[in-house]
């Protein structure tokens, strides 16, 4: 692609190795660009002037306050680093004149947290690594289960959840598909036939008005009794409220989930001496089967330098169809 002069670009809330990765790849785009750990907000907007593209990163929600502020100075792109958008009013956004992007990466690093999780839920890990970190080595009270002898649904059949399946049929066990893309991964049922039938769930859908509460309190009851929830997509794909109750009651076997309803503002801070608002989340956390991870599935090297150079692409891309419309 070429330009009649250099594409700038607003890269906000880069961390250290974001910030390194975008200022490595700029000379081979031939892109200018001003970066800001500050993620965007009303106060920072001053930042794009002059630049029509920001790339922004998924852990602060953006305001529609914010949104009209980047307009008036006159961003017309934004380009998320995340697969997922539900942090950006993507509607409002395009009424005032501003497109949104996503961009994807290389599933696997998700695909094998997820395993992880699994297999963590599945053989107590959670009670068995405390036990052990206050010197009781005992064996957990109820043995483990083999993944073989198990059936697990997968919610969600796009990338990522296509490379969970991958990795599961080398464990042997049988595998339930719901999604659009299905294929030969796993048998294709309906959601009610997955849940019915696994003894463990896996989420990987997007979140939408469609998908929130996937996983509510009636389609909780009519799970498996003690089952498994893994969770590695979006938190409100869950009614947290009724997973907790399902858990309390001896429903449900255990959770493992890296994306917890109402994470934003705790996730991502240390929250060591400032209380914490979220009850479910603190409840959760006490139980000895349920795991949480603060939203870190995709968190890997790869997926670093995939994200970054998708956002830059992106934006060059916009560019290019704005120079030829």
């Amino acid at each position: 692609m070429t330009y009649s002069e250099p594409v700038g670009i607003t890269a906000f809330g880069c961390e250290r190795d974001e910030a390194e990765r975008f200022r490595e790849l700029a000379p081979r785009f031939g892109v200018t660009l001003t970066i800001t750990e500050s993620a965007v907000s009303e106060d920072d907007v001053h930042l794009a002037s002059g630049n029509r593209c920001v790339s922004v990163g998924h852990k602060t929600r953006i305001s529609s306050a914010t949104l009209r502020a980047l307009s008036r100075v006159g961003v017309s792109y934004i380009s998320t680093r995340s697969i997922g958008y539900d942090h950006i009013d993507v509607d409002y956004a395009g009424r005032i004149g501003i497109s949104v992007g996503n961009v994807c990466y290389s599933p696997d690093g998700v695909a094998d947290y997820t395993v992880m999780m699994l297999l963590m839920a599945v053989r107590h890990a959670k009670s068995t690594v405390r036990r052990a970190d206050v010197h009781d080595y005992r064996l957990h009270d109820v043995r483990g289960k083999e993944l073989r002898d198990l059936t697990v649904g997968v919610v969600g059949t796009g990338r990522i959840g296509t490379a969970v399946m991958e990795r599961l049929r080398a464990f042997g066990c049988r595998i339930l598909a719901y999604g659009n893309r299905a294929g030969d991964s796993g048998d294709e049922v309906s959601l009610d036939e997955l849940l019915r039938s696994s003894d463990v769930v896996t989420l990987h859908a997007p979140l939408n008005a469609e998908t929130h509460h996937l996983l509510d309190r009636e389609r909780i009851q009519r799970m498996k009794l003690g089952a498994f929830v893994v969770n590695t997509g979006r938190g409100a794909l869950i009614d947290t409220a009724a997973l907790v109750e399902a858990l309390e009651d001896g429903r449900l076997g255990g959770v493992a989930l890296d994306v917890v309803e109402g994470e934003e503002g705790v996730f991502y801070a240390d929250r060591r001496n400032t209380p914490i608002d979220s009850k479910p989340l603190l409840r959760l956390q006490e139980m000895p089967n349920a795991f949480i991870s603060p939203h870190t599935a995709y968190f890997t090297n790869r997926a670093l330098s995939d994200t970054v150079e998708k956002s830059i692409s992106n934006c060059l891309e916009f560019e290019s169809r704005n120079q030829h419309a």
